[in-house]
């Protein structure tokens, strides 16, 4: 009821022992806090949170235009409705090292298990656009170290992004992993692989967790979770996904109101009441309610 039952210190410790236990984590991309609760009930093993779905959900195209402080708050009100660890899309770290730093300690105190922070020139692009530039090395190094230095739980997960393969292709990739591991990063993201090759090339280059990015309409080919295992990916995002099902099922609704005057004929794809209520937990609720107000007027008749 409420919130999670977990501390974040905890979310965190599940993280690390997931990603040390072998296998593929699954974290699909929660838009609302009610979704992400419907992701833990679904049994997957984490959630996360998309800088292009905070923007999109603003109104806003995702070219670094939202502030730490929506990534934040949104951060925490996801963060505190699941008991999963929440992986969370940070950009650049929006600013120079000191601004990656408060980034990684605001979004600590919101709640999340782990963040990622990129490579590429601020005001960053989406990853799977055309244009992207990347920073130098010494610059992404100095991210991530701050980012590092910054965090007081050691558990926190600093995962480094970068998205210099379709800058200057997959051998400067490898070479950027293994730089941004060796300044510290716990985990790395390569942004826009083309194929599982490429994946299998990162894997083999590094010794920590890789997460592929499995976005629609991008870059890289929609692979299976099977597929990616095999190749040594610990972790895939589904970052937008929900989102766009979403967006699609609402704009469908809109046009058949517009044809033919009514939900009627859409009704048996809707989520029920009764369904929204078991997500919402609303019997916990009203157990919790009476417990509390429930009272005797005994002995108080006069």
């Amino acid at each position: 009821m409420l919130y999670s039952g977990l501390t974040p210190a905890a979310k965190r410790e599940k993280l690390r022992a997931d990603l040390a236990g072998g296998g593929l984590l699954r974290f699909p991309g929660a838009f609302n806090p009610l979704s992400a609760r419907l992701i833990e009930t679904k049994g997957f093993e984490g959630v996360y949170i998309s800088g292009a779905v905070l923007a999109a959900d603003l109104g806003l195209p995702d070219i670094g235009l939202t502030t730490l402080t929506e990534v934040a708050a949104r951060s925490q009100q996801i963060s505190r409705m699941t008991d999963l660890p929440t992986l969370v899309d940070a950009d650049t770290g929006f600013g120079e090292p000191m601004n990656v730093a408060r980034t990684v300690q605001t979004l600590e105190d919101a709640g999340v298990a782990g963040l990622h922070i990129e490579d590429q020139v601020n005001p960053k692009r989406c990853g799977h656009l055309d244009g992207k530039q990347v920073v130098d090395t010494d610059t992404a190094l100095k991210r991530i170290r701050a980012a590092v230095d910054a965090r007081r739980d050691p558990n926190l997960l600093v995962m480094a992004r970068t998205d210099i393969r379709a800058v200057d292709g997959l051998a400067a990739a490898i070479d950027r992993a293994k730089a941004l591991v060796d300044a510290g990063a716990d985990a790395i993201f390569p942004e826009a692989m083309g194929t599982l090759a490429e994946f299998e090339a990162i894997r083999a280059a590094v010794d920590v967790p890789i997460l592929a990015n499995m976005t629609e309409f991008g870059k890289s080919e929609l692979f299976r979770v099977d597929q990616l295992e095999g190749v040594g990916v610990n972790l895939v995002i589904f970052p937008v996904s929900l989102l766009r099902l979403a967006m699609g099922a609402a704009e469908a609704g809109l046009d058949t109101i517009l044809a033919e005057g009514s939900l009627t004929s859409r009704v048996p794809e809707m989520q029920t009441r009764a369904e929204l209520y078991r997500l919402l937990d609303y019997e916990a609720y009203n157990h919790f309610d009476s417990g509390i107000f429930n009272f005797s007027l005994g002995g108080h008749d006069g």
